[in-house]
């Protein structure tokens, strides 16, 4: 049950953080590779308006979408029904914030939860779950895409915050490897390094404190094409990180050192059946049976 290759011509792709930089780039090159797109997020840029004026409501569709809302990212799959006629296909969960100055570890303005953890975790993994909702209650495979970067394999101490964040969904993606083969719902995450964005371009503060420099950076285009590529090609299975830099992409693996083996590190063969049969209980009554 697979995905496998997933061209997108004739797909529907929903995009958050699509109103600029990767996402935007990512919604541009899937409508010219025949999908449709959500584009959402809480506003556009001058380049996202142009995009819009450009595609039309035939090939691109802008809906407002405050990621840190369930309501809102529910509302992702009304919109698709309504306008395009069905569920998406593809899910980009793209949006995302890199320490800003309202919710970051050192300023700990916050009273109660972090905004960074809700828009940077929660929200890729609420949209995973509206996801693989959708998608069974239409009986199609699909694909989720969550942005997260190179910061989610080293701990980096003036940026702890997002570290952590990065760390936490490629954890997540990593557990979703089983959900390709037994409900053909692929999950991935694409890591980038620097890149050329507005969340770093915005902020010249950041970009010195930082070393960012375009030498050691790389375009949106270039990762926007990677994530087209993690999307359609049934090389990358489930679970998959591809990190996209300056030297290219790989996939990045699970272990650097030996994996543990002792008892008690890892679920026993015989155990694995009864370890899966509470999820797929869920997804059974979640699954359409109408074919």
């Amino acid at each position: 049950m697979t995905v496998g290759n997933f061209p997108l011509k004739g797909k529907i792709a929903v995009v958050t953080g699509a109103g600029s930089g990767i996402n935007l780039s990512f919604a541009q090159l899937a409508v010219q590779a025949g999908a449709r797109v959500i584009v959402a997020d809480l506003r556009l840029t001058a380049d996202g308006e142009k995009f819009m004026k450009d595609e039309g409501s035939k090939a691109a569709i802008f809906v407002k979408c405050d990621v840190t809302k369930r309501a809102d990212l529910e509302n992702l799959i009304t919109m698709s029904e309504k306008e395009l006629g069905d569920v998406p296909d593809v899910y980009i969960a793209g949006a995302g914030v890199f320490e800003p100055a309202w919710s970051n570890f050192w300023d700990d303005s916050e009273d109660n939860d972090y905004a960074q953890v809700a828009i940077n975790v929660n929200h890729p993994i609420k949209l995973t779950r509206i996801a693989i909702k959708a998608l069974l209650r239409k009986n199609k495979r699909g694909v989720v895409l969550v942005a997260s970067s190179l910061a989610g394999f080293q701990g980096t101490y003036s940026a702890p915050l997002y570290c952590a964040t990065k760390h936490a969904v490629i954890g997540f993606v990593r557990s979703m490897e089983l959900l390709d083969a037994l409900e053909g719902v692929k999950v991935t995450a694409v890591a980038p390094g620097l890149v050329q964005t507005p969340l770093w371009t915005d902020h010249p503060d950041k970009m010195k404190q930082f070393g960012y420099t375009l030498e050691n950076s790389i375009t949106a285009e270039a990762v926007a094409q990677t994530m087209i590529e993690l999307v359609t090609d049934g090389k990358y299975g489930g679970g998959t990180t591809l990190e996209c830099a300056s030297t290219g992409s790989r996939p990045l693996g699970t272990w650097n050192v030996t994996p543990p083996d002792a008892a008690g590190t890892k679920v026993p063969p015989e155990v694995i059946e009864l370890n899966l049969a509470p999820i797929k209980a869920i997804t059974a009554k979640e699954r359409s049976s109408k074919l």
